[in-house]
């Protein structure tokens, strides 16, 4: 089963929520949309007896059933729902570390294991400049080629970037990774970061 941890503030602002239904057997469905992309979310929703999925999996949270919508419990590995009290009432904050790419362990094929540091290592932290890498294929069986975009390609810092970056970080977390090569036409440079 994956684990969603759902704090006991969150359980208890949810239970409120579904009360203020008054639907009986009223639960909430965790779900993500465009799981495994770079476009997933992860959707709470209230969930109605008449819309029970029966092959997902089911929470019991003492005041209501969480349901894990079946195709996303990879994605859900590692789930947290909080709530918390603030000046204008409160916030429902969901974070899902495993929307993106799913956790792989060391037995996931090579690919994945490179897609899964490149989503959760790399990218976020090439997000801030408004860039991106992705794996087109791995050679040799050691050398992933990656080819850049949006802030990154055609931008002056990427040798260094790659060098320093994305190639010791990959080494590093998946040490059948050797080399890394970049594919990229860095002539297109309108939207580099730097020029």
């Amino acid at each position: 089963m994956a684990l969603v941890t759902v704090t006991d503030p969150a359980r208890d602002y949810l239970a409120q929520l579904i009360e203020k239904q008054d639907v009986e057997g009223m639960g909430v469905r965790i779900f993500v949309t465009q799981p495994g992309t770079k476009n997933a979310e992860t959707c709470l929703a209230y969930c109605p007896p008449n819309e029970i999925v029966p092959t997902d999996e089911q929470v019991d949270l003492g005041k209501f059933t969480l349901y894990l919508d079946h195709a996303s419990v990879p994605f859900l590995e590692e789930a947290y729902v909080d709530y918390s009290k603030d000046q204008m009432g409160g916030q429902l904050t969901i974070k899902a570390p495993n929307a993106k790419v799913p956790n792989v362990d060391e037995n996931a094929p090579l690919p994945d294991r490179v897609n899964y540091v490149l989503a959760s290592e790399i990218n976020p932290n090439l997000a801030a400049h408004g860039g991106e890498v992705s794996l087109v294929e791995i050679v040799d069986e050691s050398v992933a080629v990656l080819r850049f975009g949006g802030g990154c390609q055609g931008c002056s810092a990427v040798s260094l970037t790659l060098k320093q970056g994305v190639e010791t970080t990959l080494t590093e977390r998946v040490p059948e990774i050797t080399e890394v090569r970049d594919v990229t036409d860095h002539t297109q440079t309108e939207n580099a970061y730097y020029q």
